[in-house]
């Protein structure tokens, strides 16, 4: 082998690592922003489950006092009994209204939060198969 082409070779293998290399980097770079949007958008999420549940229990309690006042104006037993059924009804069904819309709101932030690391391993992923095939 000659001279020049021995440093050719070595040239093409400095060439092949320090893109190897920068590959790798930039995959890293790319893993690390995903993070930090799943972070971002988990922490929005939080924010605006807090918020909900807060408004809830703002909104339950203000309906608890004017049920309590609405029983207190009750004038015989049978009246004070269908309001105390009315208002469990009406708090069971908020209840169950309310436990939907969480329910929807989890769901949602959980897609919202793990699709930019899902991104990633389907990245990776594709990654590994270019380097089997």
């Amino acid at each position: 082998m000659t001279a020049k082409a021995s440093t050719a070779k070595k040239a093409a293998k400095t060439v092949t690592a320090t893109k190897g290399f920068e590959d790798v980097t930039s995959f890293g770079q790319q893993n690390v922003d995903a993070f930090v949007k799943a972070s971002e958008l988990a922490t929005k999420a939080a924010e605006g489950i807090n918020e909900e549940i807060a408004s809830f229990s703002k909104k339950s309690f203000e309906e608890a006092v004017a049920v309590a006042t609405d029983l207190a104006s009750a004038k015989t037993a049978t009246e004070l009994f269908e309001k105390q059924s009315a208002f469990a009804q009406s708090a069971f069904e908020g209840f169950v209204a309310q436990a939907a819309k969480m329910n929807e709101i989890f769901t949602s932030a959980a897609k919202d939060v793990t699709a930019p690391l899902g991104e990633r391993y389907e990245a990776a992923s594709e990654t590994m198969k270019s380097y089997t095939a």
